[in-house]
């Protein structure tokens, strides 16, 4: 290669992102020397094809990899060459597990006590669940459980629920390894909406409970911890036994309401079902948007915030939503149409207090 196509170390260090101490000494090392040096200044030069050697190298340190099984790796055929990166991240996992009960050891020693595991569940899945459940939460400084997402795990399933007293979700999900006792705890909503991107990055996240916190940790070492809340969760269970059978049920597309819900700009709505559709509306002068639906039932009409609606529907799962309304006044439930694991309810506001002019609260 003519010397005019080489770069200096600076150039060739800022394209692999590399320092240039970090070349140097990777070329005292073996394992990366230069292209050229300058035999009058000691200046080392590269070539742009030795880009992929270093980035390699600095991957590789990155998994802290030492610089002698590095140099095995460089050497090695590609299936070999795997082989090795393979047992070394192994072995970081095996020094990880012993780093984790090593930690507990020591905080117990602190007086921290350690944590109880509970249950193994996808990572993705459960964040999912978390970010469907937060949308109900509440943010009343007076009752701060309400900000608070209610974890319940039994042998067969882990449930999340959340409320702010007008709305209340619920979700099942099925953990991929299950405890063999029950367990309860709430969760600061805070702290879980915090910890939900590094949860959806573990394949696998085992669910660990202390006194006054809760872990989620992978496999490879990953710890979030958030605290538990110690008031008293609402007696969602009682709510929810306690609901009348509702005598009309309406399926319709989720997509399809949720564009109709996005296009009002009242503060309250009104949803009217009758045979085969439908309607929504904001103020009464507004023209109703009629959407097609499989209802069962009476007609009824129901009116809602639009705060407490639109999350209700938009954290439904699938392309359809089913509609349970028992009344002007009892809870409407949400529900997947083909997926009853997530449930919503939704508390319908007060038509007497809902100014017919306007659509606000007189």
């Amino acid at each position: 290669m003519p010397e005019t196509d080489l770069i200096t170390i600076g150039a060739f260090a800022r394209s692999c992102g590399i320092t240039a101490s970090a070349l140097r000494f990777y070329d005292d090392s073996g394992l990366l020397a230069p292209a050229g040096v300058d035999d009058t200044t000691g200046y080392r030069y590269y070539s742009p094809a030795q880009v992929d050697r270093a980035v390699t190298i600095r991957r590789l340190r990155d998994i802290d990899m030492p610089l002698e099984k590095i140099a095995g790796v460089l050497a090695a055929d590609p299936h070999t060459a795997a082989e090795l990166i393979d047992d070394h991240v192994s072995g970081l996992l095996r020094r990880t597990q012993q780093a984790r009960r090593t930690a507990e050891v020591v905080k117990a020693a602190l007086g921290e006590p350690s944590g109880w595991w509970v249950a193994t569940v996808s990572g993705p899945v459960l964040a999912a669940a978390v970010e469907q459940i937060l949308a109900a939460t509440g943010t009343d400084p007076e009752l701060p459980v309400l900000a608070g997402v209610r974890l319940e795990a039994t042998p067969e399933s882990l449930t999340l629920t959340a409320t702010d007293r007008y709305r209340l979700s619920t979700r099942t999900v099925v953990p991929e390894q299950a405890g063999s006792a029950e367990w309860a705890a709430t969760v600061d909503g805070t702290d879980l909406s915090a910890a939900l991107q590094a949860i959806r990055g573990m394949h696998l996240v085992d669910i660990e409970a202390g006194e006054h916190r809760i872990r989620f940790r992978s496999a490879d070492g990953t710890v979030r911890t958030c605290r538990t809340l110690t008031e008293p969760f609402p007696d969602h269970r009682g709510l929810l036994a306690g609901l009348p059978a509702a005598p009309t049920h309406a399926v319709v597309s989720k997509h399809a309401l949720m564009g109709a819900l996005e296009r009002q700009r009242s503060r309250y709505l009104r949803l009217a079902v009758a045979p085969d559709s439908l309607a929504l509306s904001g103020t009464p002068d507004e023209p109703p948007t009629r959407l097609s639906a499989l209802v069962t039932g009476p007609p009824i009409e129901v009116f809602f915030g639009f705060t407490i609606l639109h999350p209700a529907v938009a954290t439904a799962i699938g392309p359809d939503v089913r509609l349970d309304i028992g009344g002007p006044k009892d809870p409407m439930v949400v529900r997947s149409a083909d997926n009853g694991d997530l449930t919503t309810l939704a508390m319908p506001a007060d038509p007497t207090v809902i100014d017919a002019q306007n659509g606000s609260p007189s």
